[in-house]
């Protein structure tokens, strides 16, 4: 009897003293980064048959499992993985913002201050101290856009390096968690029923920030090995053999870097935006928000350039002399083939750039042209349209979508074409990073118009004739004097004779209200200027002419051409001629001020419920101080009674052997 009550005092004192380390290891581990607490699971030993009795034969401590809820635990890494993407979007989104905001403002200021300067010279054109003050303020509009493009660039290149530092570090996860499989593999043998509770724990640590890069997915199999899967279900973990991560220059932009998953010698591309996490934002901010933000920025530079260019065009400086372009050439070689990339999978050479025809009807899609080997095919990347632009050469190697979006494929170096050969076309790209001030003389400044028109005097109806495009400024002046008499015949019917400066007349042309333009000089002479008839200009009887003359407007104090330029601020370019330049550039800073403001709100709401999951989480495995205490004067308690129990063992055994000496 004495031996039995030894044994169960024994086995008590054995299960309570492993009770009391379990505690006391649940107490050291408060603090530990992911610990699950653990409990030592207790049952009564298997009775002895005495008699016609069972008696017991005491405790042991049948296992010590962690207290770990799958459920629970997969909520957070979900939550997790929003939480990193959501916090990585905001960090960027709000960096952009910053960005609009400041070098954004600049380049308002400064855009502001140029129009300003040219007023300034409209008021008094030949003031030469006001017409270096605008190509000053021009220097610093395109160094405003300079900057904001480096700003740009800046960003992409902090992308790209968060992107290649995760990368890294999901590789080496993927090599700790093979690892951990393998050593939890080989400590477990078929007859074991314990856990190696610290290796899984460790394992779910790496798991929970694995997710905050990425969307994860686990499966167990019987060892309680564990493949790991990422994004939409790509195996990063197959068991005891990692995959890594690799970072590749993009193609055909080298920076729009690419992700490769990788296996011994094979790899597999990854597209980044559908990974989950952090990379996921990484990426989408990249390629879409910053991206678009750039598009729209160089499509403002495209068009301040090209406008004032024109402008300047149109006019006569102070050399009597065509304006000279004022801001770089947007189509400039460089430029022009700048905007296609052509992929490193063309197998053949043809050459090619993009030539910009109208401002206005540029969007901040991009494009790409593929050849299917027998036409080039213009996919819109952004829309998902698409448009057979016809065969390789034809015609002269120039390539115009219908309707009109602004620009022309050119084939610069045909050769061997093969199917499935792709551009990739960005109409804008680069126009604010390479905007430069090429006027470098004030005095080359046209602020003085080529010719004017003056009706006649005796002109009794509200008919007119206005200049409405100017070619050739040099030529138009060479051409003066001229004169356009209107005349209505009794039927009402209308004609116009030009009398050219050596005072020939033409035939007389027809002419149909409301509106007609016609080229001057007449053919044959190559047409300088256009202007544009209007209403019904009916003399004081029939064949009495309307007359109107045309002359040399040029002179120092001509500031007229500078007012036309000047009033380019107010007239709508951007977005199909509907936005000016400052509501252009005030519409992409709101945007990326809206997607800021929506991404903190998205952050805020992710950190939420992340918060609610993890606590969800702790109520089940974190340790509660309180609880552990309690269960350590509980254990304490029944460790000293285990011992009072083998204390009167001892003496009940002491008794028996002093009876039989």
């Amino acid at each position: 009897m004495s031996v039995s009550l030894y044994q169960t005092g024994v086995s008590g004192l054995l299960a309570a003293q492993q009770q009391l380390a379990t505690t006391g290891n649940n107490i050291s581990n408060v603090n530990t980064d992911g610990y699950n607490r653990q409990r030592a699971d207790q049952s009564a030993s298997v009775g002895l048959n005495n008699g016609n009795n069972y008696i017991g034969g005491g405790t042991y401590i049948q296992d010590i499992t962690r207290l770990y809820d799958q459920f629970s635990h997969k909520e957070q890494l979900m939550n997790q993985s929003n939480l990193g993407n959501a916090d990585s979007l905001h960090a960027r989104l709000t960096q952009l913002d910053q960005v609009m905001s400041t070098s954004g403002n600049a380049v308002v200021g400064s855009l502001d201050k140029f129009y300003q300067a040219l007023n300034g010279v409209a008021d008094n054109p030949n003031d030469s101290g006001l017409r270096s003050i605008v190509l000053n303020q021009a220097n610093v509009l395109s160094n405003d856009f300079n900057e904001l493009a480096k700003n740009f660039d800046s960003m992409s290149k902090s992308v790209n390096g968060e992107i290649e530092q995760v990368a890294s570090r999901v590789s080496e996860i993927s090599k700790e968690l093979a690892k951990i499989n393998e050593t939890i593999m080989q400590s477990q043998s078929p007859n074991q029923a314990g856990q190696p509770n610290d290796l899984l724990d460790k394992r779910d640590q790496l798991i929970g920030e694995l997710s905050e890069y990425t969307r994860v997915t686990t499966v167990k199999d019987a060892n309680n090995v564990m493949t790991v899967m990422i994004g939409q279900g790509t195996t990063l973990v197959a068991g005891i053999t990692p995959m890594t991560l690799q970072v590749n220059a993009g193609d055909p932009d080298a920076q729009k870097t690419e992700l490769r998953l990788v296996s011994g010698r094979s790899s597999v591309a990854l597209k980044g935006s559908t990974l989950g996490g952090s990379l996921a934002a990484s990426f989408e901010f990249r390629d879409e928000h910053l991206s678009q933000t750039r598009t729209e920025i160089d499509r403002l530079a495209m068009a301040i350039s090209s406008t004032l260019n024109d402008s300047q065009a149109s006019g006569l400086d102070l050399n009597e002399l065509q304006g000279a372009n004022i801001f770089t050439d947007i189509n400039s070689a460089q430029l022009q083939q700048g905007r296609v990339l052509e992929h490193s999978g063309n197998s053949g050479n043809t050459q090619a750039q993009i030539t910009i025809t109208d401002v206005s009807k540029l969007t901040t899609d991009e494009y790409e042209i593929r050849f299917d080997g027998t036409n080039f095919m213009l996919n819109n990347l952004t829309s998902g349209t698409s448009e057979n632009l016809g065969p390789p050469g034809v015609p002269s190697g120039t390539h115009t979508a219908s309707p009109d979006l602004g620009f022309s494929f050119v084939e610069t170096s045909t050769g061997p074409l093969q199917a499935g050969d792709t551009f990739t076309i960005n109409p804008t790209k680069n126009s604010a990073a390479l905007m430069q001030t090429t006027l470098s003389d004030g005095n080359a400044i046209a602020a003085s118009t080529a010719v004017d028109i003056t009706p006649s005097e005796n002109n009794v109806s509200a008919g007119a004739i206005d200049i409405v495009d100017m070619f050739d400024p040099e030529n138009a002046q060479a051409a003066m004097p001229m004169r356009i008499d209107v005349f209505e015949d009794a039927l009402g019917a209308f004609t116009y004779t030009i009398t050219d400066n050596t005072n020939t007349t033409s035939a007389p042309i027809s002419y149909t209200p409301p509106s007609q333009v016609i080229d001057l000089p007449p053919s044959p002479s190559a047409a300088a200027f256009q202007v544009e008839i209007s209403g019904t200009p009916s003399g004081s009887g029939a064949d009495a002419p309307e007359q109107f003359f045309i002359g040399d407007a040029f002179g120092e104090g001509n500031g007229n051409h500078a007012v036309a330029m000047a009033k380019t601020q107010e007239v709508g370019v951007t977005n199909g001629g509907k936005e000016t330049f400052s509501n252009s550039l005030a519409v992409s800073t709101s945007v990326v001020g809206s997607k800021a403001s929506n991404a903190n709100l998205t952050a805020d709401t992710a950190q939420a419920l992340f918060t609610q999951a993890y606590n969800r989480n702790q109520a089940t495995s974190g340790v509660n101080l309180d609880e552990e205490a309690a269960n350590l004067l509980k254990f304490q308690q029944a460790y000293q009674a285990a011992s009072q129990i083998i204390s009167t063992a001892n003496t009940l055994f002491d008794t028996i052997l002093s009876a039989v000496r």
